[in-house]
């Protein structure tokens, strides 16, 4: 043990290192916002990634996402993985995580005004309601094609004070994976 110990000694005194010796860091400022890739292909990659995902995440359905959109999760994981990179040296510019970062943004923003102003894009873009219940009678068609149990909507609907399904006019599934309830009057 104390050869091996002794023989690292010798190594890190060989190579200069000592102790007590603060290491040098050196920082090439140009290089941190010099783009090291075209931000047109980095625009191209993002927009590619954002869309795949997209379509991806729509086609999966809506049944894991829970409170938030699909495309609010999806722009939360990919901005948050392209800050990430751009934060932790994985790129080595910042100007090429501020690029994709901006890129997913911009995508969120012009499919909230294409969807608000074109209605047929809206719909084909955010999923329509399915309703779950109807005049308290469980819509076992619709529940199978969303993958929710009856388990699963009546936890759902005693969540919302309600212990008889009876006492639902109507219960839906919105688009963003919470179940509104519409009470018998």
């Amino acid at each position: 043990m104390r050869s091996i110990a002794t023989a690292l000694a010798h190594l890190l005194l060989d190579t200069g290192f000592h102790h007590n010796e603060a290491p040098v860091m050196d920082l090439d400022w140009s290089s941190i916002f010099s783009p090291e890739v075209e931000p047109l292909e980095i625009f191209l990659r993002g927009t590619f990634m954002y869309w795949f995902i997209f379509i991806a995440l729509r086609l999966a359905g809506r049944r894991d996402v829970g409170s938030l959109g699909v495309a609010d999760m999806l722009v939360l994981v990919l901005v948050a993985d392209a800050a990430g990179n751009g934060m932790s040296g994985e790129y080595k510019s910042l100007t090429n995580g501020a690029v994709l970062v901006a890129t997913l943004i911009g995508w969120t923003v012009a499919i909230d005004r294409v969807a608000y102003f074109c209605k047929p894009v809206g719909r084909w873009l955010t999923a329509d309601r399915v309703c779950l219940v109807a005049d308290g009678q469980m819509c076992r068609r619709n529940m199978r094609k969303e993958y929710i149990s009856k388990d699963e909507l009546m936890s759902e609907l005693r969540q919302q004070g309600i212990e008889d399904i009876h006492d639902v006019r109507r219960a839906y599934i919105e688009s963003d994976g919470n179940i509104s309830v519409i009470k018998r009057a």
